[in-house]
């Protein structure tokens, strides 16, 4: 927990801005859209959320804006899909708040609250924190016209000329690694790059699950070098329509859970970095969302018991 300055002013919110005094938000604005945190929902960020540099004598200086108001405007842009120009009045200014979206995206601070969501999650479903398996998969989207030429390329396979969107997730479907590469990059080309930092960030993940994407020489050089396992799942030959895949199924889940963020639906963005960002904010609601769900009560599970009851 961050400390409580002395000079902090009574306000209905915790967040360090306004305990230190600095905040610049319009304190009046009410919550209204489906992309705002409610409470339980922000007392779930705000303990998972990084440590400011300045907070630890590191250099910086204090907030100037409510952390809850700068995250839920960084989340309706990504649930709505909108302009940053467009931001509604009773958010701050657009400017103040791409600013925020960008300096968490260039500090790594959105990734880091998400990992720790992530462990939480995980934790909350009877899991350990670190994984010991993992899925990896990708998707690949339109580029708009503010996507440039030099990072964005045509995917023969899905007829789509645009971005791709590597992704590796745990057994859960929780996202552990993305990569937003151009459409022209392959499966085996993003595994090469991702697989090597995936083996250093979650050592104890041995096994991975692929589709035959990833088949040949990836399988062997990952055995011989990474002393990592990728199992590929295929189809068979005689099926035909909608099959759900052994393990496969859980990284196409997540990959749908993207797509419920209007801002992922096709990529806008300039820098892939960016887009990046915005696939760990999607998450990170719906990381939050899950963990400010009531805990389910295992005896309402059993047969009859709402007759019990």
């Amino acid at each position: 927990m961050y400390p409580v300055a002395s000079n902090s002013r009574v306000s209905s919110c915790d967040c360090l801005a306004h305990r230190f005094g600095n905040a610049a938000d319009r304190p009046e604005r009410v919550r209204r859209y489906p992309s705002d945190m409610t409470d339980v929902q922000w007392a779930v960020v705000r303990e998972a959320m990084p440590v400011p540099a300045w907070l630890e004598g590191r250099g910086g200086q204090p907030e100037g804006y409510c952390h809850r108001v700068m995250l839920d405007a960084v989340f309706y842009v990504t649930d709505n899909g909108i302009k940053w120009r467009s931001m509604p009045v009773d958010f701050p200014a657009w400017d103040r708040v791409y600013a925020f979206f960008r300096r968490w995206c260039a500090n790594g601070l959105v990734k880091e609250l998400h990992d720790r969501l992530r462990g939480k999650v995980r934790v909350a479903e009877g899991r350990k924190v670190e994984p010991t398996a993992a899925i990896i998969d990708s998707q690949s989207v339109k580029g708009a016209a503010s996507v440039p030429a030099v990072s964005r390329g045509y995917d023969g396979g899905k007829k789509i000329n645009g971005r791709r969107r590597h992704v590796i997730t745990d057994s859960l479907g929780l996202l552990l690694m993305v990569l937003v590469t151009a459409g022209n990059i392959t499966d085996r080309q993003a595994a090469r790059g991702m697989l090597p930092l995936l083996r250093t960030r979650f050592p104890k993940v041995g096994l991975v699950w692929a589709d035959g994407g990833y088949a040949g020489r990836v399988v062997t050089w990952t055995k011989e070098k990474l002393q990592l396992t990728v199992q590929i799942v295929k189809r068979s030959d005689d099926m035909t329509g909608f099959v759900v895949l052994p393990r496969r199924w859980v990284v196409e889940r997540t990959l749908g859970w993207l797509m419920h963020s209007r801002r992922l639906v096709r990529d806008f963005e300039t820098l892939p970095a960016s887009s990046e960002a915005f696939i760990y904010f999607s998450q990170v609601m719906l990381l939050s969302r899950r963990l400010a769900r009531p805990a389910r009560h295992p005896d309402r599970e059993r047969p009859g018991w709402a007759a019990a009851a």
